[in-house]
Order: C-alpha cells, then sequence, then structure tokens
C-alpha cells in the first residue's frame, strides 16, 4: 500500500511540472484599432465623443465599445506605458450613476484640475481614481483607472471631442 501511493505521488509530481503551465506573467494584451468605432459613436451620439490624439505609441488601446440603445455610452480602453488601465468612459446616464460605475465606487473631492481649459473634479476610494468633467453639453466624461493621476491627466489632456 505504501508503495503504491509513492508511485501516485510521483505520478501527480509528474504531471504537475511537466504537462501544466507555471507562468505567472499576465498574457500580453492585444491592441485594438478604434477609428472604426469611433467614427460610428460620433455619427450616433447625441454629444461630442472623446477620444485622445497624440498619444505616445506606448500606450496601448485594448478595448472599445458604443452602446447607444439606453444612454450613449462610448468606452475606450488603454494599457499605460508601465502595465496599468486607464478607460475614457461617456455616457448621457444619469450623472451620478455612471460616474459611481466608471470609477467603480469613486467619490469626488475637493480638489480639481483644469486640463486644457477645462475644469476636472478628482474621484478616489473606488477600485478606479478618475477625472470628471461635467461641463460636456449633454454628456458626462470620466477618465479612470489604475493608472496615477498624472497618466490619468496625460490622457483628459489628449482628449479631442468631436
Amino acid at each position: 500500500m505504501i508503495l503504491s501511493l509513492a508511485l501516485i505521488g510521483i505520478a501527480a509530481a509528474v504531471v504537475y511540472f511537466f504537462s501544466i503551465p507555471h507562468d505567472d506573467h499576465a498574457p500580453a494584451l492585444k491592441r485594438v484599432d478604434y477609428k472604426v468605432e469611433l467614427v460610428g459613436a460620433r455619427r450616433a451620439a447625441s454629444y461630442p465623443v472623446a477620444a485622445p490624439e497624440g498619444l505616445p505609441s506606448t500606450w496601448k488601446a485594448t478595448s472599445v465599445r458604443f452602446q447607444g440603445e439606453k444612454s450613449d455610452r462610448w468606452h475606450l480602453g488603454f494599457q499605460t506605458p508601465d502595465g496599468q488601465y486607464v478607460q475614457v468612459e461617456q455616457s448621457t446616464q444619469d450623472r451620478d450613476d455612471f460616474i459611481d460605475q466608471a470609477s467603480q465606487g469613486g467619490s469626488a473631492t475637493k480638489r480639481t484640475e483644469t486640463i486644457d481649459g477645462r475644469t476636472w473634479t478628482r474621484y478616489t476610494g473606488g477600485r478606479y481614481d478618475a477625472l470628471v468633467l461635467q461641463d460636456t453639453p449633454g454628456s458626462t466624461t470620466v477618465v479612470a483607472g489604475t493608472g496615477s493621476f498624472e497618466e490619468l491627466r496625460t490622457m483628459a489632456a489628449a482628449l479631442k471631442m468631436q
């Protein structure tokens, strides 16, 4: 019985070490081209849709979608050069609900930042930190993510609304 248990243990160790991958690194995210979705969103949305212009190529677009059926919701996600996540979210949805969803539970601080003549409010405390622009006609714009506030500012400064 002990010999059988030892053989099973050896077989399990061989399977574990040789047939199960042990790579702890996250897989590389694919870069997406968001130009077609951006054109469609700009045609369909009831507000000027924001997208970055002039970001370095080290910022990798990883996700894009426009949901026009409910609240004209625009999403564009990026991986920053240091591997963090930054997203641009816009919607005509109820402002407080939308900000809560986009920042994943963030709360407004008393700190604001002026970026390219626009006043953004900082949100913290949620899963994501965020910069929120509330003076966009007909919509709310949120730049949020795991990136630093410097990276969030970089994205906010690159946004062009058309």
